[in-house]
């Protein structure tokens, strides 16, 4: 996905980023903090990212459409919107408002 959207947006003229510091420099991501963090607190933080990207994503739709760009709006709408809505999904579907509980005979039990 990310070849695609360096494609297009040279494509259409501009210029992609393609070292990881200067992306790093550049996301509306936020970093994590340095050291470890528990493992729900992780997936919460990769799913505020998804959902960061999808609002982003359908937001940039919305212009392309309105701009004319139907190459751009379908690039966003069919692999970044529609992939990170699956990813969003699938990550939510791991956070948990209770405690952990093992099956009987599970490791751990």
């Amino acid at each position: 996905m990310v070849d695609s959207i360096a494609e297009r947006i040279q494509l259409l003229g501009g210029v992609s980023l393609a070292m990881a510091p200067d992306v790093a420099e550049t996301t509306m991501i936020p970093r994590p903090p340095r050291g470890r963090e528990e493992v729900p607190v992780q997936i919460s933080r990769l799913l505020e990212a998804h959902e960061l990207i999808l609002k982003e994503a359908r937001s940039m739709a919305k212009k392309a459409v309105d701009d004319g760009d139907d190459g751009t709006n379908d690039l966003l709408v069919s692999d970044v919107i529609r992939t990170n809505e699956l990813q969003a999904w699938f990550v939510a579907e791991h956070v948990v408002d209770v405690p952990l509980v093992r099956a009987a005979g599970g490791s751990g039990a």
